[in-house]
This record gives C-alpha cells, sequence and structure tokens, in this order.
C-alpha cells in the first residue's frame, strides 16, 4: 500500500499540468499520483500516458468521458490505494520542502500504529499580479504537530476555513462516508472537504506552506463573473451540504460550530453573488434558497438568519443590497479571495 494518493483533475491542462505533477514527484515511491483525464479536448492525455511510461511505479493514467471536477475526484478516489488521499488541481502546485515533512508526519503515523483521519496544513493564495501572497495558516486555532480531537480544536476566524487545499483525508474514511460528488458540477471542492468532516476524530496541523493555489485566470470557476453566470451550481452545492450534513444532530459542539460556520460562509457567498448580478431573477433565487432552507431546516435557517451575515444578506432594498456589496468588498480585500 502506498503512503499517500495524489489525484490531479485535468481537463485541457496542456499548458500547465506538467509543473502539477513535476512538483509532486518529489514525493518519491510512497506517492501514488492519479492523473484522471476528465475527456480532454488538447494534449491532455497524451502527457499523462507520457508520465505514466516514464514513471509507471509512480504514477498512473485514468482516462475516463468528461464528468466535471466532482467525477474526477470520484474516478482518483476510486482507483486510489494510498493510506491517505489528496487532490492537487492540475493548474496548482505543492511546495516539495512542505511536502518531505508532510510525508515524513504520514510515516511516523504508520510507525507509530496511529490513526489520523484529517491533515492539515497551510495553502498558498497564488493570485495573478500579488506580490505579496496570501496565506491561510490555522496556528491560532490548532495545536502544531499534535494528534487532537474536536474538543482540543481552539475558535477559527471569520474567513479562515478548511478547504480542499488544506487537507488530506485519511482514504477510508473518505470511502465510509459515502462521499459521491456529482458530475458536471463546479465547487463541489466544498463537498470534498465539508461532507467526511463530520466523521473525523483526530486531526493534525503541520504548519507548512505545501499547496499553492494559482487564482486569477478570467476563465477559472472562482472568477466572480463566472460564478455569477454558474449561480444555479453554487445552489445546488449550497443546497446539497444542508442534505447531507445534519448539523443539529451533531453531538460535538466545536464540531458543530465549525461546520456551520463553514455553511454560514457558503451561503453568504451564494448570496452575495446574486446580489452583486442585481437581476430581478437572480434576487428571486436568493429568496427561494432561503426559503428552502427555513423549509427543510427551521433550525439551521434560523440560526442563519438572527445572525449578522444572514440578516444583511436578507435586506431586501437597495441600501441593504449596497451594505452587503460593501461588506463583501472589504472581506476581498482582507481575505484575498476573488
Amino acid at each position: 500500500m502506498k503512503l499517500l494518493s495524489i489525484a490531479v483533475p485535468c481537463y485541457n491542462s496542456q499548458e500547465y499540468m506538467r509543473h502539477c505533477v513535476d512538483t509532486l514527484l518529489s514525493g518519491g515511491d510512497e506517492v501514488e499520483i492519479l492523473i484522471v483525464n476528465d475527456g480532454s479536448k488538447d494534449d491532455t492525455a497524451a502527457i499523462a500516458d507520457e508520465y505514466a511510461a516514464k514513471y509507471p511505479n509512480i504514477i498512473r493514467a485514468i482516462h475516463q468521458e468528461n464528468g466535471g471536477h466532482g467525477a474526477a475526484v470520484m474516478a482518483g478516489l476510486k482507483h486510489a490505494s494510498g493510506k491517505y488521499f489528496k487532490v492537487v488541481d492540475s493548474d496548482d502546485w505543492v511546495d516539495e520542502e512542505a511536502f518531505a515533512k508532510i510525508l515524513s508526519a504520514l510515516r511516523s503515523f504508520e510507525q507509530g500504529q496511529q490513526q489520523v483521519d484529517v491533515i492539515i496544513s497551510n495553502f498558498v493564495y497564488d493570485k495573478v499580479g500579488v506580490r505579496h501572497k496570501k496565506v491561510m495558516k490555522y496556528g491560532n486555532a490548532l495545536p502544531e504537530k499534535q494528534i487532537i480531537g474536536w474538543d482540543q480544536v481552539g475558535r477559527f476566524r471569520k474567513g479562515q476555513y478548511i478547504l480542499m487545499h488544506s487537507v488530506i483525508y485519511r482514504t477510508q474514511l473518505l470511502l465510509d462516508s459515502g462521499l459521491d460528488l456529482p458530475r458536471h458540477t463546479f465547487y463541489v471542492d466544498n463537498l470534498f472537504v465539508y461532507v467526511p468532516m463530520q466523521y473525523v476524530k483526530t486531526i493534525y496541523y503541520l504548519n507548512v506552506d505545501f499547496y499553492h493555489y494559482f487564482i486569477g485566470r478570467n476563465d477559472q470557476s472562482v472568477n466572480e463573473t463566472v460564478m455569477i453566470k454558474r449561480i444555479d451550481q453554487q445552489i445546488k452545492v449550497n443546497k446539497m451540504m444542508q442534505q447531507q450534513v445534519c448539523l443539529q444532530a451533531i453531538e460535538n459542539k466545536r464540531l458543530q460550530q465549525y461546520l456551520y460556520n463553514y455553511f454560514e460562509i457558503i451561503t453568504v457567498v451564494s448570496s452575495i453573488l446574486m446580489i452583486r448580478s442585481g437581476t430581478k431573477e437572480n434576487l428571486q433565487k436568493k429568496k427561494e434558497l432561503w426559503d428552502y432552507l427555513k423549509q427543510n431546516d427551521p433550525w439551521l435557517h434560523y440560526r442563519l438568519r438572527r445572525g449578522i451575515m444572514g440578516q444583511t444578506m436578507n435586506m431586501d432594498n437597495p441600501v441593504g443590497r449596497g451594505i452587503a456589496i460593501a461588506c463583501y468588498k472589504i472581506s476581498q480585500k482582507l481575505f484575498g479571495f476573488n
């Protein structure tokens, strides 16, 4: 069994996937790299096969019809043989020195027969045109280099969340969680992190800047204009998060609070994008989303609606919407997202 499986979802990635894979190769034979060609129309498939032929003990090329990012992640998970599982998107990359420290930690867990459900590390917002890159760290909330449970987790700041870039899950936990990402849907990375987290019992934080998250291409799915065009997919993921995790039933209060805060920010993002679009159609969709939450999870809706962000998102007049947009712009500057 490999120590770590890394899925690399690829769709028309010929221009940048080599840099991603080359950084992952620094992990050596303990790592399995699963390049998932998701129906690409360029030379992605040929590049994947080239790497698989050159590094047969490390790299596997998986080819499938186009199913979107979620389908590619699930294909990687299906074929994973590693004790732990990581997703690295093909336009991103990892720091090789930090990678060595990650593998050392995973190796020590195996040698000590210690079961760790999720390993968390820092990621860098590698935003185009920005000299000083924002780094998402977790030292204020998570003790370093300790296997802990949720009762030892401190308070996360607003805007500080464990994203796909931050996590390495134990593979069996992902399989046991019933994770099933939808096809042809963007923003499923939120489901990948959120749904299995409810089953996490043990956490390990390594304070290294491991993952470099490239952000800033005009066609990128997290570009604000693109997100508004795909708002129906954002809403779909938002609803699936509510459907697949019953927050009220989670017994550990710190885990419940963390997942609540995560759900709140996703709902705020959905809402603000619809407000930003300014169309009657999208403002109606915002109302329908909040009505859906009220009907399907009154407990969750009540908590969201009485919070400051929930109140701000539901000020249904031009002044209120202006306040919501102003708050959003401030958050963009503070947290560095698109």
